[in-house]
């Protein structure tokens, strides 16, 4: 590479530049004070872990989103980071091992081998939190409030929430002896909404009419809340764990009706299954209009600790933080400051210091310095007038 181009950076690998790590970082240190207050406890995983416990559990999709790199000390094979999600739960399981529900948060950059989607970023920060140990509907009800708080706390509105689960397609598909590979091709359709094909494929695979006439049904299961109550006439019969999903599904739009004061607007898609290899209920995402993607997502995740000796009921969400902060509107204004020339005596260094304690940016020049005050971000200066060290304001 050339000098002219040694500046360039890889492509999906971004920096933060002064004004954007300002809202970035004070969107950090509120969104972590809004979890602590709902009693999620911060945890700080490393940004490296031997692959074994870093991809347990979560399928192939992150196994191909991995960084790898030898360990030059034990010889084994580590990953970099690719989400934090499996490092809390092996803190859970093993490095805590709590006895009750377990609360945690965690706000970090990760690693991926590729972008997620068209000019998006390699290297996002990703904060969320992650309850553990509490198998009850409750639990989801809390986390999906909670990740409603963090989109009203980071000022995005119009909220499209969209609820889905998981339990729906297994339950169809208990008793169907379907391979592998033929689960892959039937949720690939189903994800693609591709409802010709999809109807194709299911007169070839499935023998069963009813299951035949269930699976058919699920792209046309979207829309509003209302959907759920046509997915009770259209699954009618279907094996006892669809039936609980959609009870469930209804027990959380209650509980978000009557608990939440926010805009948001509730949408059901019953065909939508994200995470299909590793989910095991409920699955919510964040949509803003005018955005292509989801800005958030979660789920519930039961027993991903067992590869770590201790299987745990588990939820969570996590929200790419530098994606959260374009869409919202934080509330946080840019501190001006105070230049103050090349200090003279203590007692101008005793000033400075003074403000510095009150919580004021000072910006200390040099001898020879010509100052640009809109580059620096000062909007007054500490001058000496009379024997004493005032402060003006710039014009």
């Amino acid at each position: 590479m050339s000098k002219v181009d040694s500046w360039l950076l890889p492509d999906g690998i971004d920096e933060v530049l002064p004004e954007q790590a300002r809202l970035i970082e004070g969107s950090r240190r509120e969104l972590l004070d809004l979890y602590n207050g709902w009693g999620y406890d911060l945890v700080i995983p490393p940004m490296v872990e031997f692959t074994e416990s870093l991809l347990s559990g979560f399928g192939s999709d992150l196994d191909l989103m991995t960084f790898r790199l030898t360990d030059q000390l034990s010889g084994r094979m580590m990953g970099i980071r690719a989400d934090i999600t499996p490092q809390a739960a092996r803190i859970d399981a093993h490095s805590l091992n709590r006895q009750g529900p377990s609360r945690l948060c965690y706000a970090g950059t990760v690693l991926q081998t590729k972008p997620r989607g068209p000019l998006e970023s390699r290297t996002p920060i990703s904060v969320g939190v992650e309850l553990f140990g509490e198998a009850g509907i409750s639990a989801d009800i809390e986390v999906i409030e909670l990740f409603l708080k963090t989109l009203d706390v980071a000022g995005v509105d119009a909220v499209h929430l969209d609820l889905g689960h998981v339990d729906i397609m297994r339950g169809l598909l208990v008793g169907s002896n379907l391979s592998t590979d033929l689960e892959a091709e039937l949720f690939e359709l189903l994800q693609r909404k591709a409802s010709t094909e999809l109807e194709v494929w299911i007169n070839s695979n499935i023998s069963d009419s009813k299951l035949a006439d269930w699976l058919k049904s699920l792209p046309t299961l979207a829309g509003g809340t209302e959907v759920l109550a046509e997915a009770q006439q259209s699954l009618a019969g279907a094996p006892k764990q669809v039936i609980d999903a959609l009870t469930q599904l209804e027990q959380i739009v209650d509980a978000l009706t009557m608990q939440t004061g926010q805009q948001v607007t509730i949408y059901i898609d019953l065909g939508d299954i994200p995470g299909f290899g590793y989910h095991t209920g409920v699955v919510f995402a964040a949509y803003k209009q005018g955005y292509g993607k989801a800005l958030g997502n979660g789920g519930r995740y039961d027993n991903i600790g067992e590869a770590f000796g201790r299987a745990r009921t588990a939820t969570g969400f996590a929200f790419d933080l530098k994606s959260l902060v374009a869409n919202g509107q934080f509330n946080q204004q840019a501190q001006a400051g105070i230049f103050v020339p090349q200090p003279a005596d203590n007692e101008c260094r005793e000033k400075i210091a003074s403000l510095r304690q009150q919580g004021e940016r000072v910006v200390q020049g040099f001898a020879g310095q010509v100052v640009d005050f809109q580059e620096i971000n000062c909007d007054r200066q500490l001058v000496q007038k009379g024997g004493q060290y005032i402060i003006e304001k710039i014009v």
